[in-house]
């Protein structure tokens, strides 16, 4: 079959949103049929499905294991869904070392990487953590936060060409291709920065009056640095504070559905209206 690229190097595709690179990544990969996959200790549910779906196993850490027997991928996510944790330069410059060592392709989901409050995220493909080039680092990217798109399934995934071509050649073979009209949303969002800085003061706004509240009722926030998300704990059963939340008429969700580290936390979100988010700060009052 004839190559449509003419062999050119392919270091970027757009991708139908995140979630379906997340769930698909491995078999994309053609890492199906044994192995593991390194996830974080507290993280999105969707890497672990895409392993599952692949036939992989499944390992949570937050620091890289002292071998490498077994594993064929890393996720990273800085910042962190749902506890807005950011990696500092020396941890990811730690996990890019480990794969490189240990020829295992490390992959960073990005998609909360613009939403900075008290830490500045840096991509994993920048130049201070990979170096000269980006061999055995991939890095996704989504335009659902930054611009608020989620209905227009609009991804993207970058890094190692030889990876990103692996991936393009059985995305193409399996439909999975972003339609032209959502490809030029893309570039005109991805060329402007104003909307971006517009939406994260929104964010922003709505932090600033929703975490004083939750502390004010003598819970504790961790980590929640950046993101979208509050990482809340009254240091009970996550289950015991959504009953709390519940009967205040306030949504979160579960700390448990994000690995067994999250039981004791609960995730309350900045995703909705000012509206809703001051009517929560009023409930939360004492």
């Amino acid at each position: 079959m004839a190559d449509p690229l003419g062999g050119a190097d392919l270091s970027l595709i757009p991708t139908v949103g995140s979630k379906e690179l997340v769930a698909l990544l491995p078999t994309l990969l053609g890492l199906s049929g044994g192995g593991t996959v390194i996830v974080p200790e507290v993280a999105y549910p969707t890497y672990e499905v895409g392993a599952v779906l692949a036939g992989l196993g499944v390992r949570r850490t937050d620091t890289p294991p002292a071998d490498a027997v077994g594993v064929v991928l890393v996720w990273l996510n800085s910042p962190g869904n749902p506890h807005g944790r950011v990696l500092s330069h020396d941890e990811l410059r730690a996990w890019v070392g480990w794969g490189r060592a240990h020829g295992v392709p490390v992959v960073a989901d990005e998609c909360y990487v613009t939403l900075g409050w008290e830490a500045e995220p840096r991509s994993l493909l920048h130049p201070s953590i990979a170096g000269e080039d980006h061999t055995g680092l991939l890095a996704v990217h989504s335009l659902s936060k930054q611009s608020t798109a989620a209905g227009y399934r609009a991804g993207l995934i970058s890094g190692d060409p030889a990876l990103v071509r692996r991936i393009w050649e059985v995305r193409r073979h399996l439909g999975l291709l972003v339609p032209g009209p959502v490809q030029a949303a893309m570039v005109a969002a991805l060329e402007d920065d104003a909307h971006v800085d517009a939406q994260r003061e929104r964010y922003r706004a709505r932090r600033d009056l929703l975490a004083p509240a939750v502390r004010a009722t003598g819970a504790r926030i961790d980590h929640s640095e950046a993101g979208l998300y509050l990482w809340v704990t009254r240091d009970e059963d996550c289950w015991t504070t959504i009953d709390w939340l519940a009967g205040l008429g306030i949504v979160a969700a579960p700390g448990i559905f994000y690995g067994p580290a999250g039981a004791r936390h609960v995730r309350l979100a900045l995703t909705a209206t000012d509206e809703r988010i001051a009517a929560a700060v009023e409930r939360l009052a004492p």
